[in-house]
């Protein structure tokens, strides 16, 4: 049999296209979520649910997507395609939550 690479090679890249793909189903998953963070925050302006206890939940929310993000960029040792979207939709999520914040706060102050 001829091979064009050696079988460790070979053995080697498939590794990382596996790996790789473990870790693109990850970040799907995490932008999914990060959608629905921010839809969560549309859902609330929309509403006029500017309270603290809401703003404290979604203070939560947002520190899990970034434990999450922490977490799956330690492991995503190859770079998956989806990592640099992911780094932008939280700091979309950030945003999103800085905005919402203000919005409690001048609630809260119209009180």
């Amino acid at each position: 049999m001829l091979y064009t690479h050696p079988p460790a090679e070979r053995d080697g890249s498939r590794l990382v296209q596996l790996f790789t793909a473990d870790r693109e189903e990850e970040w799907t998953e995490f932008l999914a979520d990060c959608g629905k963070f921010d839809a969560e925050i549309d859902k609330e302006i929309r509403i006029g649910k500017f309270t603290m206890a809401e703003l404290e939940e979604e203070e939560q929310s947002l520190e899990r997507l970034r434990r999450w993000y922490r977490d799956l960029k330690a492991r995503d040792v190859f770079g998956a395609p989806s990592a640099g979207e992911a780094e932008q939709r939280l700091k979309h999520c950030a945003e999103r939550l800085a905005e919402y914040t203000e919005r409690v706060f001048e609630a809260l102050h119209q009180m």
